[in-house]
């Protein structure tokens, strides 16, 4: 099924850079530091489409959630959640994804970049230290900006654990329509995953 889970929630530090952020100088070929004014510019960048889009998918989510409950927010996953992500990349002209090392639909396992970014927050986490988001800059003039997102009440109703902060009946629904899914057993605060946003430079 072509839809994104926005079970996602985003609750990021909104400041620093945890990794240097690297391009190619298009004269000489040499890989270069972005400059502090280019980083600035680009987690901005990324922060707005990041805030943008959650705030849609997060609006809706629970407007289906009230309407119907798991069930219908589900549904609502289903229809309309790839072709809203899909609709605000055009707007952005930019790639916009939610990934994690623990996918419930398949669309949305990490490329190889991707997860070594997720290894690296992992780590981060694992002895403590603060997961801010980042910048980095590609090939093809394009740059990528990831942030962390962690899980809060709302979404262990979806990516708990089953028969305590999830409903065995909501997963048994959620295993048909997802069956290779991963995305359970989260506590609140956990880290799920993070944003990957793809755009073109400044320059």
């Amino acid at each position: 099924m072509r839809t994104k889970s926005i079970f996602f929630l985003l609750v990021a530090a909104m400041a620093g850079i945890s990794l240097m952020a690297c391009k190619q100088d298009k004269n000489t070929g040499e890989v270069n530091t972005l400059s502090e004014a280019e980083r600035t510019a680009y987690l901005e960048k990324g922060k707005s489409i990041a805030g943008e889009t959650f705030t849609v998918l997060s609006t809706q989510l629970q407007a289906a959630m009230q309407d119907g409950g798991v069930q219908q927010a589900i549904n609502y996953c289903q229809l309309n959640a790839f072709p809203l992500v899909d609709s605000l990349s055009k707007v952005h002209q930019a790639q916009i994804r939610r990934t994690t090392l623990k996918a419930r639909n398949p669309e949305d396992r990490p490329s190889d970049l991707e997860r070594s970014i997720l290894e690296a927050y992992a780590q981060k986490e694992a002895s403590g230290e603060t997961l801010t988001p980042m910048v980095q800059a590609l090939e093809g003039q394009e740059v990528a900006f990831f942030a962390p997102i962690r899980t809060n009440a709302f979404c262990l109703q979806c990516h708990g654990k089953p028969g305590e902060t999830m409903k065995e009946e909501d997963y048994a629904l959620i295993s048909r329509h997802y069956p290779e899914d991963q995305a359970i057993n989260y506590q609140e605060g956990d880290l799920r995953g993070m944003w990957s946003i793809r755009f073109k430079s400044l320059e």
